[in-house]
């Protein structure tokens, strides 16, 4: 018969009083002391495959813009700022349903799991971009765009809390530069697709719609593969499922003794979550989660203009310079590959040096290589700079990713996670009209000076604001 602790996490008995505490903190001491195994990193593997698709989805909207432009579906520029028939009202789309995702629907894997959540939002995502390839309107194509962005950002926040609460203290910066390593290998797939497709036809059909068909049916892949992943322990726990819990722990720790052929050490030292600590949206506009919350809220609108700014226009903006579409196509291939090259080189200091450090450093990278790309014209110093901006890009991605899921507790980590990570939708969002104006305004220049000063607002909020988190439990951030 399962073991059930019924919590009221609302209780304002003493911690030591509360089972259902001691059990949680007891789990998590014994997962934080598992060593880096074939087995955990085969897990963090698994449910990276299914954010693949996600990047795919989101890196081959840059890639596409041609095909759509040529086809005439959409046009380059729009002739109003907030113009829905240019190639920035898909861009809005995308990014409008991704904030729909991450803002209304974050709650979805607090309440049904991270497993469940991570499945159905990668079967939504399949199901809309099928239904997407196949529309002939600008109507059609960013009403579908958008409905595909609401899968896609339930499935953002569920893998970025999945992994943070699988991967060991010790691990948390590496699990998730591997993670976003794996997923951002989406993108020279991606854009190697899109150089051999957007420009040719295929039984009758743009080669665009081919770039997202082969999304699609990834995807439906990879929900097959999703069977070897467990459920979060810590969830299950404070779900009151405490023997699935403790099954899942005990088979890591099984595995982590077969595969190191020693002994696991003694579990460290357990900490617990105050009594006072509720599971709801209130304990936000408490200390500390207050400060963490607008600084992150800030920190997300900013870096998403820069990121996306540069990330979603790279052919455009390399046909600014003077670069052919077919060329541009091929030269963003190259600067694509930094992308999960980016966290590959994360992995190396994600746990030496702490992430708030690695964030500011690398938005200044971006700064300085941003300017530097405006005046050049010559293919190979675009391309390298091009390729420094994605790296530095990546450095922030697999930072932050990491950071906001360590700033919050287990109970509401989605949720929270939804919020902060809907100001980088809103973000994103505008990113493709404010891009569009500045470009029609003044030039790759006047991008670029846009992009620098949404990273200078990245380097003070998390600089100036941000607390420390390599090397800490979860719990000890959130007492």
């Amino acid at each position: 018969m399962q073991r059930t602790i019924v919590a009221d996490v609302s209780s304002l008995a003493p911690a030591a009083a509360r089972p259902e505490a001691r059990v949680a903190a007891a789990l998590s001491a014994r997962m934080d002391r598992l060593p880096p195994t074939a087995y955990l990193w085969t897990l963090v593997l698994l449910i990276s495959l299914g954010g693949f698709f996600e990047i795919y989805d989101l890196i081959f909207t840059g890639y596409i813009a041609p095909g759509l432009a040529k086809s005439g579906i959409l046009q380059t520029t729009s002739g109003a700022l907030f113009g829905m028939q240019g190639f920035a009202g898909f861009i809005a789309a995308t990014f409008a349903g991704l904030f729909a995702g991450t803002f209304f629907l974050g709650w979805l894997p607090d309440r049904f799991g991270r497993r469940s959540v991570f499945t159905f939002s990668l079967l939504w995502y399949s199901l809309g971009s099928a239904v997407m390839a196949f529309q002939h309107t600008a109507d059609g194509l960013i009403l579908w765009r958008f409905i595909t962005g609401i899968g896609v950002g339930i499935e953002i926040v569920t893998i970025d809390s999945y992994v943070t609460e699988m991967a060991p203290q010790h691990l948390r910066g590496r699990a998730m530069a591997f993670n976003q390593m794996v997923m951002f290998a989406a993108a020279p797939v991606a854009a190697i697709l899109s150089y051999w497709l957007v420009p040719t036809q295929l039984l009758g059909l743009d080669g665009w719609r081919w770039v997202i068909l082969a999304g699609s049916l990834g995807a439906v892949i990879v929900w097959g593969i999703r069977r070897a992943v467990p459920e979060s322990p810590r969830w299950l726990v404070g779900r009151g499922r405490v023997d699935e819990a403790e099954s899942i722990v005990a088979r890591m720790e099984r595995m982590a003794e077969r595969q190191t052929g020693a002994a696991l050490p003694p579990p460290l030292a357990a900490v617990e979550q105050p009594a006072h600590r509720r599971a709801s949206l209130l304990e936000l506009w408490q200390p500390p989660y207050r400060s963490r919350l607008v600084m992150l809220i800030v920190f997300n609108l900013c870096q998403a203009v820069g990121y996306y700014g540069f990330a979603n226009w790279v052919p455009t903006l390399l046909i600014g310079q003077g670069i052919t579409v077919t060329k541009s196509l091929l030269y963003s291939f190259i600067i694509a590959i930094a992308l999960p090259a980016g966290p590959l080189l994360a992995m190396l200091v994600a746990d030496r040096i702490q992430r708030k450090w690695l964030i500011v450093g690398s938005a200044f990278v971006v700064m300085v290589c941003g300017f530097a790309f405006a005046q050049m014209k010559s293919p190979a110093l675009l391309i390298a700079l091009g390729v420094l901006i994605s790296l530095a890009g990546q450095v922030i991605s697999v930072c932050y990713h990491a950071y906001q899921a360590e700033l919050f507790p287990t109970a509401i980590r989605c949720r929270v996670n939804g919020i902060v990570y809907s100001a980088s939708r809103i973000g994103a969002m505008m990113s493709g009209f404010i891009i569009a104006s500045l470009l029609r305004d003044f030039g790759v220049s006047g991008v670029f000076g846009g992009i620098s000063a949404c990273m200078a607002i990245v380097v003070l909020s998390i600089g100036g604001f941000g607390p420390r988190t390599n090397g800490l439990k979860l719990e000890e951030l959130n007492k």
